[in-house]
């Protein structure tokens, strides 16, 4: 609850902030705090429930995510409209709107601090000592790396999505949100269904068929020819929906690799682990993508296209190995 709380005042911050420098340093206190909570939230789920029917959960979770993507662009753009062009409304909004559901949090979120209890064998509990072990473990270190690839694979080409469909597209700007819009349902159908799908069939085969799958639809994307508007739609709802359903089958796969006791570190630093994935393929797609000042359209975003299918498969196969044994073992907890 100390990390909502300091992700409130960083967010609220960030709507009073009246300068570049001082906006981002609201955003850096709002990420930190916002990063420990999303690491929270997947160990929460790994502490609650058996790994047979985590998915459903992780599913669920993922759906509200969904919500709040497609939701949250499409009203804050609404917002800012209404404002005549003042950005602090979303941030001021969304602070307003977290501190309202503070209170329900506080009553009814579980409290999981049995394993703080448990005494070491010996001496005092080291916490930098049990964090570098997670870090520095074998399966935990590849979990990490995993879980920042896929996260870059995925990233590389959403920066520029909206200036492609503006500028090399031809869609004029305010039908863009509806791309979020729809992207968003299909992402929610997608978690729920797939979710539950992964407990019955495994999370890897999900996970093996919706990240090779998703490789059409990445390079579809990003070298689309003219197109009635529907069919982009379509296109774009198969792609949030693939890209929900490896999010999911992977981070419930994650959720597996360490026990109760550093779970909640361990996600923690997984959070972490993909804000700099996102960062690092935000960055790179900046090297690659320019622009064409004439007209304004985008140069080379293809490329981007084709490398996040590269770093996708590469992936795919490391998900494929350290997960090989995953649907096979038993959880001894369940709800």
């Amino acid at each position: 609850m100390t990390t909502y709380v300091g992700f409130v005042i960083g967010t609220a911050a960030c709507g009073l902030a009246q300068s570049y420098e001082l906006l981002l340093v609201a955003r850096i206190v709002a990420g930190t705090f916002g990063g420990i909570i999303g690491g929270q939230i997947l160990a929460i789920i790994g502490d609650l429930f058996a790994y047979e029917r985590r998915g459903t959960a992780m599913g669920a979770v993922m759906s509200a995510f969904a919500i709040a993507s497609s939701v949250g662009v499409t009203f804050s753009l609404y917002l800012v409209d209404i404002f005549k062009d003042n950005w602090h409304m979303p941030f001021l909004f969304v602070a307003l709107l977290a501190a309202v559901i503070f209170p329900l949090c506080w009553i009814h979120l579980p409290v999981l601090n049995k394993h703080l209890d448990r005494k070491p064998e010996t001496g005092q509990r080291n916490r930098f000592k049990e964090f570098y072990q997670v870090y520095a473990d074998k399966r935990t270190g590849l979990a990490l790396l995993f879980s920042g690839i896929m996260m870059m694979g995925h990233f590389l080409i959403i920066p520029f999505i909206t200036s492609y469909m503006e500028f090399n597209m031809g869609y004029p700007k305010s039908v863009i949100p509806i791309v979020y819009m729809v992207g968003g349902v299909a992402s929610l159908i997608a978690a729920i269904y797939l979710g539950k799908l992964s407990d019955k069939v495994g999370k890897l085969t999900v996970f093996s068929y919706c990240v090779p799958l998703s490789f059409a639809f990445v390079i579809l994307l990003t070298n689309l020819p003219v197109l009635p508007f529907s069919i982009v739609l379509l296109f774009f709802a198969v792609w949030f929906a693939l890209a929900t359903g490896r999010a999911v089958s992977s981070q419930t796969m994650v959720t597996g690799v360490t026990d109760e006791k550093n779970r909640g570190s361990f996600m923690s630093l997984n959070s972490s682990i993909q804000h700099l994935g996102t960062g690092a393929a935000a960055l790179i797609a900046g090297f690659i993508v320019s622009e064409n000042k004439t007209t304004g359209k985008l140069l080379n975003y293809q490329w981007v296209g084709y490398l996040s299918v590269a770093v996708l498969l590469v992936a795919f196969f490391l998900g494929r190995f350290l997960f090989k044994h995953s649907d096979g073992r038993q959880s001894q907890r369940t709800l």
